[in-house]
């Protein structure tokens, strides 16, 4: 088994779910008492959350590509970022290792084109929702990823950065969530969903939504094991 390297902390509580998901894989692939072989460098995700909000993303790659390096050089052999918004700059942390990157949105485009689906509402921090680098991304593999209105865009930063990074999931956050996505169903404006932040698996999941749901935590964690595997 090879072992991976976990960015994390963005935030913490989203964290837990990918150490979760890559031990349960392991025994689940393994048997026994097998579990994952991790290195996990868990950052201070305040400052991270205030360059974002400043537009400092060079100051945040910096920290990203230490983080990186500070795990290649602790014997990880691929390096997950474990946050869908802190893929803006994983082209320039791919750059700064010797060791793969295992980008979330090839592995979530690929589950999307396994299952059929072709028009996914991607719900996101407005980040990864209205800057190019993830949608762009998916577009390679050839998914058209839509997104909410600007009300329903500003609601979702809402529930991730003032609940879900703070533990705080709310049965009123729960169904504003859901209608998003059934207004895009019923007006054939999608025909799935990516619960494209790493949070949002904490407030919904298949059994919540009328479409199919790629779950980019459970997704990445399958990604990286098949690689630490294979």
């Amino acid at each position: 088994m090879k072992t991976l390297g976990l960015i994390g902390g963005m935030s913490w509580e989203s964290t837990t779910l990918y150490y979760q998901h890559l031990n349960r894989m392991a025994r689940e692939r393994l048997g026994g008492q097998h579990s994952a072989s991790l290195v996990l460098l868990s950052v201070d995700f305040a400052p991270i959350s205030g360059m974002q909000a400043a537009g400092l993303w060079d100051e945040a790659t910096a920290i990203m590509i230490d983080a990186a390096k500070r795990l290649e050089g602790a014997g990880a052999e691929a390096v997950l970022i474990c946050a869908n918004t802190m893929h803006r700059m994983a082209d320039d942390v791919a750059s700064a290792i010797g060791i793969p990157l295992l980008h979330v949105a090839d592995a979530t485009a690929k589950a999307i084109n396994d299952a059929g689906v072709r028009r996914p509402l991607l719900l996101a921090t407005r980040y990864t929702m209205e800057q190019g680098f993830y949608r762009e991304r998916l577009r390679r593999f050839d998914v058209d990823a839509g997104i909410p209105s600007e009300p329903d865009r500003a609601r979702l930063q809402a529930i991730i950065y003032d609940e879900l990074t703070q533990g705080l999931v709310k049965l009123s956050s729960r169904e504003a969530v859901v209608a998003m996505v059934e207004s895009a169903v019923r007006g054939e404006e999608a025909d799935g969903v990516i619960l494209g932040c790493t949070e949002l698996a904490l407030l919904v999941g298949p059994d919540d939504l009328p479409a199919p749901v790629f779950d980019t935590t459970e997704i990445h964690a399958k990604a990286a094991m098949d690689f630490a595997l294979g």
